[in-house]
């Protein structure tokens, strides 16, 4: 059964629809885009990716599917619908992230832009874990996650949500104890409309 924590994510999103695409046009420095291209650089064309907590797609997964083979996992299903208009050549499953599985060594690789940090923080190492589990040999994770440890509960953009974080150490423990070398390891401070906000991005391989 998914937690309710997840469950306030997808109605939040749910309800979010257009409004959070105008409020993520407002954020500066965001190093996503710069990162994505890092990700992409080291696969072939046509790769198997997933990409996790996307949204309505854009920008990550619709940049992704220009020469990548990109699977779009959502928990919300208003987001997924503006996805499947926006980026049509993806395929999109609507699923919690911790109950979706591609298979072992199934995917060439997996993106996480701002997802994993909506997860408990009690769920986030072993999905790291699983999602290397996913990667063939040669295959890469691009992930995001916060860096202040422990939970938040309130109103975002209008809407109530949740977002965790797990040590940074944590974070790489998980990736590098599940067989993955970390290739790339920046902190980064974007700042949004309401304040800044500060991610750990690792880029991790198998």
């Amino acid at each position: 059964m998914t937690d309710e924590r997840i469950r306030v994510v997808e109605r939040g999103y749910d309800a979010l629809a257009d409004r959070f695409l105008e409020w993520a046009a407002r954020v500066e420095g965001d190093p996503r885009a710069r990162l994505v291209e890092r990700f992409m650089e080291g696969l072939p064309d046509g790769a198997a990716v997933v990409d996790l907590g996307c949204g309505a797609g854009v920008p990550t997964t619709a940049r992704m599917a220009e020469r990548l083979a990109v699977t779009g996992v959502d928990v919300s299903a208003e987001q997924l619908r503006r996805a499947r208009a926006l980026v049509p050549e993806a395929r999109f499953v609507r699923a919690d992230m911790t109950a979706f599985d591609p298979g072992r060594e199934s995917v060439d690789g997996v993106t996480a832009c701002y997802s994993l940090t909506h997860l408990p923080a009690d769920h986030q190492p072993a999905m790291l874990r699983r999602i290397a589990g996913w990667l063939r040999p040669g295959g890469l994770v691009l992930a995001s996650l916060g860096t202040g440890g422990g939970d938040w509960s309130g109103e975002w953009l209008g809407v109530p949500m949740f977002f965790s974080s797990i040590e940074p150490d944590a974070a790489r423990a998980a990736l590098t104890e599940a067989g993955l070398g970390i290739e790339l390891d920046e902190t980064v401070t974007i700042h949004e409309p309401e304040g800044d906000a500060t991610f750990l991005w690792l880029l991790a391989t198998r």
